[in-house]
Formats: structure tokens, sequence, C-alpha cells
């Protein structure tokens, strides 16, 4: 299969998807005083700056160092402005945050990017720009949010289908092909301009290198840099090739001189104004397009044709159609053995979608901190007050790789926690970028010396929750089951660095040595009664279930991952025991907080509460019932009893343990009574909490949706939960979508929502369990309803759930799609699908950041058919072939 043959070569992923859809208002292009990265750069400005770090656009493709970017310009004759980048509201602008306020689509891609489609819809009036910005202003937090389709743009079909496909003839030789059709009853204008520009690399102080482009002819550019092998653009057809250079325009910007005479937003000038002068007359620059000026008949489609080539062609398009087809369908050919057993071309169209999501959505990302806080030579010396005001300790980090994004204009930067979700889907398609991409966070250039893994650029000192090691041993599973034989090298070296992680953990987040962690929101910024990144008023301590239930999975995590290296390398029995005794020692502080005896089991609710801690012996359980009470059973291990056999100095040294310290052996599921076909449980929970803890998350009263497990209780939608403390009132009350609150910051709406990381990681968690508990172990699922089910049958039910949110139901709606009618049935609208955040705790609707096929493509995953799932399930217990002799 050619598609699999390409995932060898590395070369075939030269260039791809990598151009972010928002570069303004991020952090590393932020040099404002105060960290105002928002309103440092913003949308209006970012036609006419220079960016330091990275490029934006529609569509766009770049080499792998971004050194050349291709994206697309479009112009109805209407807008204000050519529609090079997407438009969205800023985090001060939404009612509910930042937001994008376009429709775009990830249609199909390979995992080499040989084949890439997706589609764009760019109305033909004039953009509502102001409107937006002007209606979101004056919602309320209790109000939905104004979207582009609310404003009426769309109502009479007046806008353009952009259909935008890539298809490569070889590494270096690049197809474009370009399908419009327009939608409306009316003849409609439209200027299309197929652009290149050269990131700028020449103007901070560091290398004055200029690459050049020029053209001859209207429709031919010649690109030249040292670093390329791609020289020739050639479009089919075009009325002119339009020149200038990817330079600031500080006379307009800032009232300063010009260092070019050919600004940035040169081309965008002469499109809109005429103005000649702002492009070069010799046909010459870092940034060029060819310009192409169509009218549509009413329903008429038009495709137009480009090359991107490292060959000199005299007739570029003679092998154009040919290539694409080929390419087409090699692609279908690669997905069609993907998706072998998924039974209904809906959930085929939708895995397709998640996956070409997560690959359009890999990006360009540039950092380097301490050029970035010190200033480059060539500029004006950054203010004083950056210093010390955003990332210091992190002068370390020098990030320039494609890295997978949760969403490239929400969130075009990574976020540790996110991105090892990422890892899971890729691992079905393109393993080896899996393991790259979970090694990459381990490199010294990523990892802080002293051990931590960073955040997010917003704060690389914030904490994610520590599923870094869960990710790597499943993604090395993954791919020992699908290429065979398992990847050694990538587990061991992955584990050496896990150690530093987890010693950071230990020496950072217990603050009172007891094993009970800390780490502030850990990636629920709005779940609880407070703002857990910020210190309590009056030195009140939070003691919390969820970090302390995360650092148990860490434990068994790399216990795990020690035993699978330890039936290669003896050596490993020795980490395995260290981190099995670990994990009983934060089991016994689960329990008895040290040595305080008060445990974050409530035995009177039969649930898992974080707990106010005012001293040493006085604390009080924040009786708010979140789905950080659930994460306990995240730390869950099943392993073979021939495992245990093949490891005598591990069995040796965990019996010891057993027998010397029954105080601790009595804290978890007994590993003495095996389970299932000679399996021993490791687990914070036994049998009786366990059902405890289901019997309320299976109630549809609480926590269990119609389209999976809310993130907090629907009780509190009529009863909130209420707290007086130190003369303050704190209340929390159950919203299943936006939030009704900017505490946590105005994109942080997770009081309710179905959010597919953490139902993710409860299903994975069901399905462990199940390998150890016979089919007998039944649970009444719904609560109330009097039906009882397996843990494996409850896994299946919250999966199918999940998938529910995109597929059609009986009346053929999605759910995602929420209230717009249109969505649900126009034939142009309802197959293309959106993968949101997070999902209303009510209906399934989409909320939150549009694109979020980050982690929202685990949906790839749960849609695999059943019986693969369970092999590479089943896979993680047992012992390689070649040791079982």
């Amino acid at each position: 299969m050619k598609e699999k043959e390409r995932l060898s070569d590395i070369t075939w992923k030269k260039w791809g998807p990598y151009v972010s859809n928002r570069e303004w208002g991020l952090v590393r292009e932020d040099y404002s005083p105060d960290g105002d990265a928002w309103n440092y750069t913003t949308h209006d400005t970012a036609e006419a700056k220079t960016y330091r770090w990275g490029e934006e656009g529609i569509c766009g493709i770049c080499d792998d160092l971004q050194k050349l970017v291709f994206s697309f310009g479009f112009w109805n004759r209407k807008d204000k402005m050519v529609k090079e980048r997407f438009f969205g509201l800023t985090n001060g602008q939404g009612n509910h945050g930042e937001d994008v306020k376009e429709y775009y689509y990830y249609l199909d891609s390979t995992p080499t990017h040989s084949y890439m489609k997706m589609l764009y819809k760019y109305p033909q009036n004039a953009f509502p720009y102001e409107d937006l910005i002007k209606i979101n202003a004056e919602r309320s937090k209790q109000e939905p949010e104004y979207e582009l389709i609310d404003t009426g743009i769309f109502d009479k079909n007046e806008y353009f289908d952009i259909f935008i496909e890539y298809a490569k003839a070889d590494d270096q030789d690049i197809l474009i092909r370009l399908t419009i059709v327009n939608k409306s009853e009316n003849t409609a204008p439209l200027v299309i301009l197929p652009t290149l520009w050269f990131r700028n690399t020449w103007r901070w102080g560091y290398d004055d290198y200029m690459p050049r482009m020029n053209s001859e002819e209207t429709n031919y550019i010649t690109i030249q840099h040292k670093d390329l092998e791609i020289k020739n653009f050639y479009a089919e057809h075009a009325e002119l090739s339009l020149f200038c250079d990817n330079e600031t325009n500080n006379e307009k910007l800032y009232q300063w001189p010009n260092q070019s005479d050919y600004t940035k937003d040169g081309i965008n000038e002469f499109v809109i104004t005429g103005n000649s002068q702002s492009v070069n007359s010799k046909n010459m620059g870092t940034k060029a397009t060819v310009l192409i000026d169509e009218n549509f008949k009413p329903k008429e489609e038009k495709v137009f044709k480009f090359r991107l080539t490292d060959k000199d062609l005299m007739k570029p398009f003679s092998d154009f159609d040919e290539i694409f087809s080929q390419r087409k369908v090699e692609a279908d050919e690669f997905y069609e053995e993907i998706q072998k057993g998924i039974n209904t071309e809906d959930e085929k169209l939708i895995q397709r979608q998640a996956f070409a999501g997560m690959l359009w959505s890999k990006m360009f990302y540039h950092y380097n901190v301490e050029k970035w806080l010190k200033g480059d030579p060539a500029q004006p010396q950054p203010p004083k007050s950056r210093d010390k005001l955003r990332n210091y300790e992190w002068k370390h980090l020098n990030n320039e790789h494609i890295i997978s994004m949760p969403d490239k204009w929400e969130y075009p930067w990574y976020a540790t926690w996110d991105f090892a979700f990422h890892t899971i889907s890729f691992a079905m398609i393109d393993p080896d970028f899996a393991k790259h991409q979970l090694k990459l966070f381990l490199f010294e250039w990523y990892m802080h010396p002293n051990g931590q893994l960073p955040a997010y650029e917003w704060d690389f000192n914030d904490v994610n929750p520590p599923v870094h090691a869960w990710a790597v041993f499943r993604v090395f599973k993954i791919d020992e089951y699908l290429n065979e034989k398992p990847d050694l090298q990538f587990l061991e070296s992955a584990f050496q660095k896990l150690l530093m992680n987890f010693t950071w953990w230990v020496n950072k987040k217990d603050n009172n040595g007891n094993n009970i962690f800390e780490g502030g929101f850990l990636g629920l910024d709005n779940i609880g009664v407070f703002d857990r990144n910020t210190p309590l008023p009056d030195g009140e301590h939070l003691e919390q279930s969820d970090g302390t239930s995360w650092m148990a999975m860490f434990a068994l995590n790399m216990m795990r991952i020690a035993l699978e290296l330890a039936l290669y390398n003896k050596v490993y029995e020795e980490m395995a025991i260290k981190f099995f005794e670990h994990f009983l020692a934060i089991a016994n502080s689960l329990a008895n907080m040290g040595d305080e005896c008060f445990s974050l089991w409530d035995d009177e609710d039969e649930f898992f509460y974080d707990a106010l801690s005012f001293g040493e012996k006085d604390h009080m359980y924040l009786r708010i019932r979140t789905i950080v009470g659930l994460i306990p059973m995240f730390a869950v291990e099943v392993i073979d009893d021939e495992m245990i056999e093949n490891l005598p100095n591990f069995k040796r040294r965990m019996q010891w343990v057993l027998d010397n310290k029954p105080e601790l052996a009595a804290l978890v599921s007994h590993w003495e009574v095996k389970g299932e076909d000679s399996k021993h449980l490791l687990s914070l929970l036994r049998g009786h909490r366990l059902k405890r803890l289901l019997h309320r998350m299976l109630n549809p009263e609480e926590f269990l949706s119609d389209f999976g497990v809310r993130a907090l209780s629907k009780e509190y939608e009529e009863n909130p939960f209420h707290l007086h403390l130190n003369g303050k009132d704190y209340s929390v009350q159950y919203t299943p979508a936006e939030s009704d609150s900017r505490l946590f910051g105005g994109n942080s709406n997770w009081r309710g929502p179905v959010w597919f990381p953490i139902n993710f990681l409860i299903i994975e968690s069901l399905q462990r369990f199940f390998f150890y508990y016979s089919p007998d172990f039944l649970v009444e699922c719904p609560t109330g309803s009097g039906n009882y089910l397996n843990l494996d049958q409850i896994a299946d039910e919250l999966s199918k759930r999940l998938a529910n949110i995109f597929l059609q139901d009986k009346n053929g709606k999605r759910p995602f799609n929420g209230q717009y009618p249109r969505f649900q049935t126009d034939p142009d609208f309802k197959d293309y699908i959106l993968f949101y955040e997070y999902f209303h705790g009510d209906n399934g609707r989409g909320v939150g950041a549009s694109h979020q096929t980050g982690w929202t493509g685990l949906i790839a995953k749960i849609l695999m058919p059943r019986y693969s799932k369970k092999k590479i399930a089943e896979s993680e217990t047992e012992m390689p072939e070649e040791k079982k002799s």
C-alpha cells in the first residue's frame, strides 16, 4: 500500500499543513510591557505586521522549518480587506472568551499529507466584523454567543464553497487544486490570490540572508532560498503577478520609517484600493501572488490549478489530474484498511474527518524563551518590566518543531496534557509520529532541568495532569500491535526521562511530604469552588483528591512500563518495585492524609472530595460532586499472573511488602485474590467503592448524560452548592454549556459539559477493571433503571453515548450541530463535522473551540471496531509471545 510505504520515508513529511490559523494575539508575539498578548497584536494589525516566531494563513502549507509558506487570500469585492486570515474575537471581546467566527472544515488527509482536502465557506457580502464584535460585547455571560450564522449572512446562500486540495507528486512537488462553487442564485465576483512568502528570518540581527522571488510571466514565480529545494510556482491561469515584502508597515502602525518600500500589506493595498505604488513593479520580493479575477454565474463551479515544485516543467499541468486521482485512490485505500470492521458509512465519515482534523492541526511551533525575553539585536530592547512577567524561569526552552495543536485558531500553542491525548489517535495511523511527539517533550529543550514538563506558553510553570507516562505506554502498545514488534528503545528512553518528571512531582507538589499532591487547577479550571491556582485568602490549604489520584495513576503507569522493560532487562524489576511501593504510599495518604487519619473518601456520601485544611488535624470536605471525585478510578492496573512468575525479584519483593506492611496492602484491591484468567488488580478502589462511584456516575440526575459523563453533577442545577467561609459566600451551579462566570477566565466553561479526555479515561478504566472482574460483576446502568450491565458493557454504553454526539439520530440530526436547523438539514452543512472542545451536558451541542480535534479526536479511537480495541487493551496485561517460552 503506497501511503503505508511512504510513512517510512520522513522526506514525505517535509511539507504539510503546518501553518497556524492565528499568529496574532499570542504570547510569543507579545512584546508589550504588561503581557497583554491579545491586544499587542490584533486581527486588524496582522495584515501589516511581520511576525517574529511564525506565520498564519487560510488552508496554508509550509516546509517543516517554515522557511516558505503558501496560503490563499480571497476578496469578494465588498470586504474592507483581503481575507488572508480567519477572523475571531479576542478573550475580552467574546462573552464566553475567544472564538473564531468562520466556517471551515477539515475533510481529509493522509499521514504524510500526500493528499489533503478542506472546505472554507466565504460570504459574498461584506464580512460582518463590526457586527460580531458589537453584539457579542452587548451579550452577558448568561446569553449564548453571537455566531456568524446569526448575522444572516448565509440566509440567501450568498456565499462560496471553496474546496482546497493538495496532492504531492513527490516529496518536493505539490499540486494544489481549488474548486469554487457559487452557492447563490446571483452572479458573484471573486478575486483569488494564491500567495507565497518567506518567513522573515533576516530582520532580527542574527542572519541577514534574504531569499527572493521574482517573475517574468503572469502565471509563473521563481523561488530562490538557499535552504529549500522548491524553486517554481505555476498557475494554470492568472491575470498578473504581484510582489511586496514580508516587512512591517511601520508608517501605518507606529508612524516610524519603513525598512522596505513594499511592505507586508502591499498586495492587500493594491487589490483593495488599486494603489500600484504598494507593489514592486520589478516583480520581485519576499511575498508574492498571482491574481485571478473571476465572475461566477449562479450555481457555477470552477476549478483552478497550481503547482509548487522543485522541477522546471514545460507543461506543469499535463499530469495534474492523473496524479490527483491517484493520490485520492491511495488515501481511500489507506483508510479502507484502517476502518475495517466499522459498520456504517456515517461512522466512517466521522472518523475520517476526525483524523483529517488532527492531521491538519499539526503546526510549526517556534519559541526561544531566552531570545524572546532579551529581545533581538536588531530590534528595540523590550521593556524591563517583561523580565519577570512570564516564563522567565524557562530560558532553556527552545522549540522549533512540528507539533500537534489543540486548535490552530483558539489554541495555536501546545498544552502538555491535551497533547498526550492527541498521540493516542495519531498512533492508529502514524505511530512513528505519535512516538516522536511524546519524546519531544522529554528533550532537554522542552523539559525543565528540574524535571517539569512545560504546560503552555501563557504559563509554562502551570501544571497539567501527569498523563505523559500513560500516553507513552498506550502508544507503545498500539505501535506494537500494529507493527507486530515492540519499540523498546522508545519505551526505555521515555521511561528514563519520565523518572525525572515523577521526581519533580514528588519534590514540588507534595506540599507537606505526606503523598497528598496539589497542582492547582490541573486542567479543570472551572470545576471547583475556588480558583485552585490562587492561594486561599486566610492561609487555608486545599487537599486535592484529583492531584493525588493523578499521581497514583502516574505511579502505576511507571510500574507497568518498568515491568514491560523488565521482561527484557531484569534491572527494571527494581524500578517496578519502587513504583509499586510508591503507589501504596499514595493510596495510604488518600485514605489517611499521612498520619492524620482523615480520608479524602467521605464514608457518609461515599464519594471522593477535595478538602480544606485549616491546620494539622482540622479538615473540612468540600462536598461538591465533580469529575474530580471520579479520577481515583484512573489509578488501576491489571497484571497477568504469568508476567509475575517471569519476574521473580519483583514477585519476591512485592510479596515481602504485602506480608510486612499489611496496613498498605489492605488499602488497595486484594492482590492475592486472582481475577479472571489469573490476573491481579492494583487499584485505589475495591469493588464496593467502585460500585458506589458508579452509582453516582451513572445516575442521569447527576453525572450521566445521553452524551457521556458530565463534569459536574446535574443536582446543582436546581440546588446550587453554597459555602460560607471567612465572611465570604461561594457558590457553584450546574451550567451544561457556556460558563456564567469570568472567575477562571473567559473561555473556562467546564462546569457541566461533557468533556472527551475524562470520558475516555473513564472508559479505559472500566475496561481494565473488567479484565480483572468476572462478567458477573454487575452495576445498575443507568442508576434507577433496574438494568444491570457488566463493566465492559458500561464502557461500551459510554462509548456509544459519546459517538451519538456526532452520529445522525433517527431524524437525521447530529446533536453537536445544536440549535441551528440549517446545520442539521442543509446538504451543504450537515455532513461536515466540527469537533468541539466540549459538549452541552444535556443536549450534546458543541461548545468552546470548534476545531479541537486534538482531544475530541479521541472519537476516532472510540469508533474503532470493538475487537481491535480489546486486543490492544488486552495486550497491555499479557506477556510478549517470545517471553512466554
